[in-house]
């Protein structure tokens, strides 16, 4: 467990593609508050590492686990490994994703069928995987981290837009299927968050209206992480079923 003391001290979150940007930010987040952090990466072992470490820096406890959100398997086996290392899974972030730019006219169905498998399949592999440990304490918070894309579409990304959609619909799912077994489910959709982006991020599509941010500037990382934080905290618990955006405005619900 934990070694810091905060609201979370005693909970276990799992974070997928928690090496970069949004995803090590909310691992940091969480861990800062207690949860002990079990880091997901599919490939990235060192950045997956140097996570951890910086994790344990605060005081905190975490674990590697490597893992392809996509493999059922895989998906076992994280859990496992997570439980055995660091405790029952608390909170779940689907964070993982694949964000491509495709014109549709010549968008290939193995690069949809990547952008799905990962955002769609691996949020419901691995949700289904933690939910019977949540059943069986009557508490879990699971969080899926969307895209404003999904809400105003996006030219050249149809297949992130409709995944990244999907994920409203799986929310809502199973915030009424488990809302009265304890478990919130909701979903955040960030919009244009700034700093150094990934390899297979993409450029971020033409959004309608050039989509800039009502307040001026880009968000960080970390406004996506203090909207996670708000949901896995005890201010969240009346929270579920929805989804929060942290766009600065490019899109209003």
């Amino acid at each position: 467990m934990a070694t810091k003391q905060g609201e979370l001290a005693g909970q276990v979150a799992l974070v997928t593609g928690g090496v970069r940007r949004i995803g090590r930010s909310i691992a940091l987040a969480l861990a800062r508050d207690g949860a002990a952090i079990a880091v997901n990466a599919r490939s990235s072992r060192e950045e997956a590492d140097e996570t951890v470490r910086a994790i344990e820096a605060l005081g905190g406890a975490a674990r590697v686990v490597m893992g392809d959100v996509t493999d059922e398997a895989a998906v076992a086996r994280m859990v496992e490994e997570t439980t055995r290392a660091l405790g029952p899974v608390d909170i779940l972030v689907n964070n993982a994703a694949v964000r491509r730019d495709d014109a549709f006219p010549a968008m290939r169905f193995v690069d949809w069928r990547a952008v799905v498998a990962v955002v769609l399949d691996g949020a419901f592999l691995m949700s289904r995987a933690v939910i019977p440990g949540m059943l069986a304490k009557s508490h879990g918070t699971i969080i899926n981290i969307g895209g404003v894309t999904a809400h105003t579409g996006a030219s050249g990304r149809a297949h992130v837009s409709a995944a990244k959609a999907g994920l409203v619909g799986l929310t809502k799912a199973l915030a009424v299927e488990f809302g009265g077994n304890g478990i919130t489910v909701n979903c955040v959709a960030p919009g244009r968050i700034g700093g150094p982006r990934s390899p297979n991020s993409g450029k971020g599509g033409a959004i309608p209206g050039g989509g800039h941010p009502l307040v001026g500037h880009d968000g960080d990382p970390e406004d996506v992480a203090a909207a996670v934080m708000l949901l896995c905290s005890s201010r969240g618990r009346f929270i579920t079923g929805q989804t929060i955006h942290v766009s600065g405005g490019i899109y209003l619900p």
